[in-house]
């Protein structure tokens, strides 16, 4: 059986952290959440996988190859023009014969469930009982069969969702060609189902676990879940006086510095350097070849690799970009005064703690306060004793 994931959209709402990067290639637990995907498929049984790519297809094709570093065969199909879901399984055309899975890249999901939708007959589709199911695709359902699906609504009918994963046989490429575009201008595949819907062949499987990664608060819960479930190793150096508890992944040339304190799960990347009297907190991913400096706390928080953050900075709740660096005190607040649910561009995070999203290669002068809920593009230049607010367009001088 064969495996297709769908790893060709740009992510344009995780912007700007999609700047320089597919959204398939944002680090979660220190690995590309693409990875996380062909990992549970191969512990599935499926070894042969083909990704559709597009956006920012060179960085996947370098970090993935030809599979065998995770022991599967890897064969890419470019979508040019990113025109939905339907089009971008067209594209697999003729590669692939017989029962197949087909997931979109943008998720985290189980082996277990995967290799229980797999035994089923196609067609199949994984559904998933969700507390916010305005916010996806909605299916009803009678029994085991799928009777209905419907777009994002206010007042979905309810409460199970559309997860992306499929159970597919050749029939459904004949289905694709008479997709039409829809009013966003795609070819959407749940255009593709409606004939399996109407003679009541669309079975659905209820996902045990599903985790959607569409918004950039999403990769910190994502985060979160996936340390929880590491195995602690140390393959760097922690030096006497440093006090862990919980479970730490400590990288290749790392040094943890005397006074340092690790509470929670946390993962540090490869060449890094932390503290000394650093204070990380759980769920916190620090990427490769980054410096946590003296006096300075972290929690909650996904850092991408080389970015430096040195001396007495907090930063909580928040994501930030590759090759940034922190001025000595700058920080990042995590909470309004009401305690309200953050919003981030507009956009509700459906959180109470959140910091901000911070893009690549942003720099910091020294004092600077960041207010919840901030989006800093890349490249972004912030003077000294500024203070941060609301949505900052890429390659803005603040002084």
């Amino acid at each position: 059986m064969k495996c297709v994931i769908l790893a060709a959209g740009e992510g344009k709402r995780m912007r700007p952290l999609t700047a320089e990067r597919p959204k398939v290639m944002l680090p979660v637990a220190n690995r590309p959440m693409l990875e996380h995907l062909i990992v549970a498929v191969r512990d599935a049984g499926i070894t042969d996988i083909l990704l559709v790519v597009g956006y920012g297809e060179r960085e996947v094709r370098e970090c993935f190859g030809d599979g065998e570093r995770l022991g599967v065969s890897i064969r890419y199909v470019p979508q040019r023009h990113q025109l939905g879901t339907a089009d971008a399984l067209r594209s697999t055309k003729g590669l692939v014969t017989g029962r197949f899975l087909m997931l979109n890249g943008d998720m985290i999901a189980e082996t277990r469930d995967l290799a229980a939708l797999c035994r089923m007959d196609a067609p199949a589709m994984g559904v998933y009982e969700s507390d916010h199911p305005q916010d996806y695709g909605v299916v009803t359902t009678a029994g085991d069969r799928i009777t209905g699906l419907e777009e994002k609504s206010p007042n979905p009918k309810s409460r199970t969702i559309n997860a992306g994963v499929y159970l597919f046989d050749a029939g459904i490429y004949d289905l694709l060609e008479e997709v039409s575009l829809s009013g966003r201008g795609e070819y959407e595949l749940t255009d593709a189902l409606a004939e399996y819907i109407g003679e009541g062949r669309l079975q659905a499987y209820r996902l045990a676990t599903w985790m959607d990664v569409g918004s950039p608060w999403d990769l910190l819960d994502a985060n979160a879940t996936l340390l929880a479930g590491m195995k602690p190793t140390s393959e760097g150096e922690i030096e006497d006086g440093v006090v862990i508890h919980g479970k730490l992944v400590l990288g290749k040339g790392s040094v943890v510095k005397a006074g340092t304190y690790i509470e929670g799960d946390c993962i540090i990347g490869e060449g890094c350097t932390i503290g000394p009297h650093a204070y990380l907190r759980g769920s916190t991913a620090i990427g490769d070849r980054c410096h946590i400096g003296h006096a300075v706390e972290i929690k909650n928080s996904i850092i991408f690799p080389e970015t430096k953050v040195p001396h007495f900075n907090y930063i909580g709740d928040s994501v930030i970009g590759s090759g940034c660096n922190f001025g000595a005190g700058t920080k990042i607040a995590n909470l309004r005064h009401d305690h309200g649910i953050v919003t981030a561009s507009g956009r509700s995070t459906g959180r109470k703690k959140f910091g901000a999203i911070v893009g690549d290669h942003v720099l910091f002068g020294i004092n600077c306060s960041v207010n919840v809920g901030s989006v800093i593009g890349s490249y972004s230049l912030i003077g000294p004793h500024c203070l941060v607010e609301g949505t900052v367009a890429e390659r803005t001088i603040i002084r």
